[in-house]
């Protein structure tokens, strides 16, 4: 039987990087048994054996930062600064993590209601199965692999095809840092050879990065199984510009709130929602910025924006622009297809964006923002929450206290950033609601997502 295989490409120029063989299935039989059995093992060990470990990864991604940042802007087009950034930011995800397990995962004790006593524990049950997205090639895995591991439970990959590389390059530093054999491990396989996975007896939990029909899929595949799972499906963040913010800073905050990562983020702002008030002057500001956006190589220290990660990508973006202005929206800048090698696209707005349009209905998975105008802050909010969607978004006013009070009481999304765009961090839960899926991450929250929470009753 022929080798089925696939190539990748870096973005930046087009060409062919590396040619992968997808896994057999008796390979991938193999590797779930070896990652149970690992488990078996794992499961017994301390948490602080366990943090000892977790935190060597961390280290050992900072003896490899360089290798796997440059590793990562081949594979995606991600700025490498960006890419250096984002194995800190794993590194860290490591050290937090170690730092609350034995707090977060310790046994509780109650009163039972007969006079007895009652212990509940939080036991890892198994083999957790991630299915993660290209845009943040390390920091997705790391997101949930590192706080499953510290929990007991083992992992297994499946990263999208175009980051490969990274995937490959992730389980050595896992292995390098003294991770036992089968506690983490990447599975090189296409979508039938996935949904076998997640069907798998062996296989207890599985969490998905992705789109919202993927997460129906998975999402139905898994409960047809009984399997838990956590997904997190995007989303086209709104952030609202009330009259009293401070103009200069939230012009800098959205640009980079919308640029950042090429604007390949599913939590980035999407949707610029500016009041009456302030619309024109935001208008005028958020554009200039826009259109002096530096397009290019990700290498070079002065690019601002680099390609997106692959052809088809840009295609998709470029008809939902396209698609939006035939329906009424107007192009501010940017919007035309770029010549040359590579998959770039521009800093792009778009204005007299409504609903009906990709551009305010859909998430814009790359540089172009919708700018919307607002009569006051309610009606900003109606539109903020006027979408299938409810991961993030944004406040920007003086009056923190108000921003705070919007966010609480009427923002309906997972997370709100005020006076700032959304990047996580590892203290805070992330994810959210509606179509951008449910479970969360971070926060010692996704260490308790697949675990067994367990009763003892004991009667004295």
């Amino acid at each position: 039987m022929k080798t089925k295989t696939f190539t990748t490409s870096n973005p930046t120029t087009g060409k062919t990087l590396e040619t992968y063989n997808y896994m057999t299935d008796s390979e991938v039989e193999s590797i779930i048994e070896k990652s149970h059995k690992a488990f078996t093992a794992w499961r017994s060990k301390s948490i602080e054996a366990r943090g000892k470990i977790i935190q060597a990864i961390g280290k050992e991604l900072i003896n490899q930062k360089s290798e796997l940042a440059q590793l990562m802007t081949d594979e995606m087009g991600k700025l490498i600064k960006q890419s250096h950034q984002e194995v800190k930011l794993c590194a860290g995800i490591c050290d937090y993590s170690a730092s609350i397990a034995a707090d977060n995962l310790k046994n509780e004790t109650r009163e039972l209601s007969n006079g007895g006593k009652g212990i509940i524990t939080y036991a890892p049950i198994g083999i957790i199965y991630g299915i993660q997205p290209w845009n943040y090639p390390s920091y997705q895995v790391i997101r949930y692999a590192i706080t499953n591991l510290m929990a007991g439970n083992s992992v297994l990959l499946k990263h999208a095809a175009n980051v490969t590389g990274t995937a490959k390059r992730l389980e050595s530093i896992f292995k390098n840092a003294g991770l036992p054999d089968g506690l983490f491990s990447v599975l090189v396989i296409d979508h039938d050879q996935s949904d076998t996975v997640i069907k798998h007896k062996l296989v207890r939990g599985v969490t998905l990065t992705g789109s919202p029909d993927a997460g129906k899929t998975i999402g139905k595949l898994a409960s047809e199984n009984l399997k838990k799972t956590v997904l997190e499906l995007g989303s086209n963040d709104a952030y609202l510009i009330l009259k009293d913010a401070d103009l200069e800073n939230a012009v800098k905050q959205s640009v980079m709130g919308r640029i950042y990562n090429n604007g390949e983020t599913c939590i980035a702002a999407k949707r610029f929602i500016a009041v009456d008030a302030i619309y024109d002057k935001f208008k005028d500001a958020f554009v200039k910025a826009m259109s002096e956006i530096k397009l290019g190589n990700p290498n070079e220290k002065e690019t601002d924006l680099g390609p997106m990660a692959r052809k088809d990508l840009r295609e998709k973006i470029h008809k939902q622009v396209t698609e939006s202005v035939e329906k009424g929206a107007k192009i501010l800048c940017g919007g035309k297809l770029q010549e040359g090698d590579g998959y770039y696209y521009p800093a792009t707005v778009l204005e007299n964006v409504k609903p009906g349009q990709p551009a305010y209905d859909d998430e814009l998975f790359g540089p172009v923002a919708s700018l919307i105008k607002a009569k006051d802050e309610e009606d900003a909010m109606r539109i903020a929450n006027d979408s299938r969607f409810g991961l993030g978004g944004g406040i920007f006013s003086k009056d923190v206290d108000r921003a705070t009070k919007l966010a609480e009481m009427h923002f309906d999304t997972g997370m709100v950033f005020i006076n700032s765009f959304g990047l996580a961090d590892p203290t805070m839960p992330f994810g959210g609601v509606k179509d951008s899926g449910y479970g969360r991450e971070h926060g010692g929250f996704g260490m308790k997502e697949f675990v067994n929470v367990k009763s003892i009753l004991i009667s004295e």
